[in-house]
């Protein structure tokens, strides 16, 4: 994140700012800001939706073999991610926050950890699942990268006058 404006604040704040407003736009689709931090939230999450593009799809099948208590040889087919993916996943952890799954209203303290227990970093399985697929889609469709997120200007806000915007995945 080199190169970036202060925002008006000192540096580590600033980028804690990025960082978190990147994560929840990353999250939920959508964020109202001020059109200063949208234009820096919106080169993070780029370069962090390319990354998911890129390595959405490297993976390796891989058979491993062990011996159980009783003797027996058992071999168990595991997913696992190529050495690209996983530094691309190591560098989306460095910059997005954790998130934790929100819990349903009808759903149980047991019930939530069953559907959760698998899920250690639900914001980078979000974006290689969900967010990666889906714009990998468009890029071949369209012919062209980049661009997954829109700025659409709301006007002035009341206190300050500030310039607001909604900053949201295309």
């Amino acid at each position: 994140m080199a190169l970036q404006r202060r925002l008006g604040r000192p540096g580590d704040q600033c980028k804690a700012l990025v960082r978190n407003q990147a994560t929840h736009l990353i999250w939920h689709g959508r964020i109202e800001t001020t059109l200063t931090r949208a234009k820096e939230v919106r080169s993070v999450a780029e370069r962090m939706i390319t990354l998911a593009v890129r390595e959405c799809e490297n993976t390796v099948e891989v058979v491993k073999e062990f011996n159980n208590d009783k003797g027996q040889t058992v071999s168990l087919t595991v997913i696992n991610d190529m050495p690209s993916k996983l530094h691309a996943r190591r560098m989306i952890m460095a910059t997005l926050y954790d998130l934790k799954e929100p819990k349903e209203e009808d759903e149980s303290k047991a019930d939530y950890r069953e559907r959760t227990k698998d899920n250690k970093h639900p914001i980078v399985e979000k974006l290689f699942r969900e967010i990666g697929p889906k714009y990998k889609q468009r890029n071949e469709e369209k012919g062209c990268t980049g661009g997954y997120t829109r700025i659409i200007r709301k006007g002035p806000r009341r206190g300050d006058s500030a310039e607001m915007v909604i900053l949201e995945l295309v």
